[in-house]
């Protein structure tokens, strides 16, 4: 009789927490565009999104013993928490009105192409961030790897623009 418990035990099936995760998140956003749409989708996960903006900014207000981030800040935050989970953001440019970042790994890795909902993670943690600081952002992604794209290019505006927006806004307290 083989050893069967060795043999599973020794398995390369290719699976540990961090792929159980992303391979869950995928299927639930996958699930939800399939039955909700991808707007009611993007929706869901916005909330999500926007709980764990809420969490990481209060963390790094803590760490760096400050009441309100400065928009240099914001900007260093935004690429530091993207690094911390794996992913390859950069800034392109930054300026009183506007971030605007590249990226070149999405931390959900493959997981996320063909689902574009898992983006409203990134606008809205952003989104939270900028706003809770500075009062007003307004999130673009004009690319996303999620949709096919090669790399991301991300705008959060941070000046409430006089018409109406091209993304989604957020409102700081």
């Amino acid at each position: 009789m083989a050893d069967t418990e060795n043999s599973v035990e020794k398995a390369e099936v290719g699976l540990d927490r961090d792929i159980f995760l992303r391979s869950l998140l995928r299927e639930l956003a996958g699930t939800l565009e399939a039955v909700v749409g991808l707007d009611d989708a993007s929706g869901y996960i916005s909330v999500v999104g926007g709980a764990i903006g809420s969490q990481i900014n209060q963390a790094y207000k803590k760490e760096i013993n400050v009441q309100n981030l400065s928009r240099e800040e914001i900007g260093e935050v935004l690429v530091d928490l993207k690094r911390r989970i794996e992913g390859d953001f950069y800034i392109i440019e930054a300026d009183d009105t506007k971030i605007v970042l590249g990226n070149n790994a999405c931390p959900f890795g493959e997981y996320v192409e063909g689902r574009p909902s898992l983006c409203m993670m990134t606008s809205n943690v952003f989104g939270t961030i900028a706003a809770d600081n500075l009062g007003y952002a307004n999130v673009v992604i004009e690319k996303a790897i999620a949709r096919g794209d090669k790399g991301c290019r991300v705008v959060v505006n941070l000046v409430q623009p006089d018409e109406a927006p091209e993304g989604r806004e957020y409102f700081g307290g």
